[in-house]
């Protein structure tokens, strides 16, 4: 080939111009540089697969540590038998816990939607009530 069909064939990057032997060089080249493209691509993802592995098992580990004074609390159930003079506030206000609930009307309406009352204010003396509160596992 002579050097203007080499520089012809280079500046249109045309492989009619080029011999075999100039070709078979160009695509192991080609190939090459696809061989480097995934392996660098593989590379990254290994890393990425790695570091989210680590975090993920750090975090994890972390949210699973408690304080060696951890106490659960697990909710119960009280029956307790209404009064004359007694209304659910009263009632409520002895068992009442501030960390479970958001506040004490909230705590309020739950023993109302578990004894069924649709007034909070009517009850008789000498009815059942169920109360809920928490307290350490037993």
């Amino acid at each position: 080939m002579t050097k203007a069909l080499m520089e012809a064939a280079s500046l249109y990057n045309d492989p009619r111009f080029l011999s075999k032997s100039e070709i078979r060089i160009r695509e192991n080249k080609k190939r090459r540089l696809r061989i480097v493209r995934r392996q660098k691509i593989a590379l990254f993802l290994g890393i990425a697969f790695i570091l989210f592995i680590i975090l993920f098992s750090s975090y994890s580990l972390m949210s699973v540590a408690q304080d060696d004074n951890f106490v659960p609390k697990c909710k119960y159930y009280k029956v307790l038998t209404v009064h004359a003079g007694d209304n659910i506030s009263q009632l409520a206000q002895e068992y009442f816990d501030e960390e479970e609930y958001e506040d004490f009307g909230s705590y309020v309406s739950e023993i109302c939607k578990i004894n069924q009352l649709t007034d909070s204010n009517f009850i008789k003396a000498g009815e059942n009530i169920v109360v809920p509160y928490y307290d350490e596992y037993k």
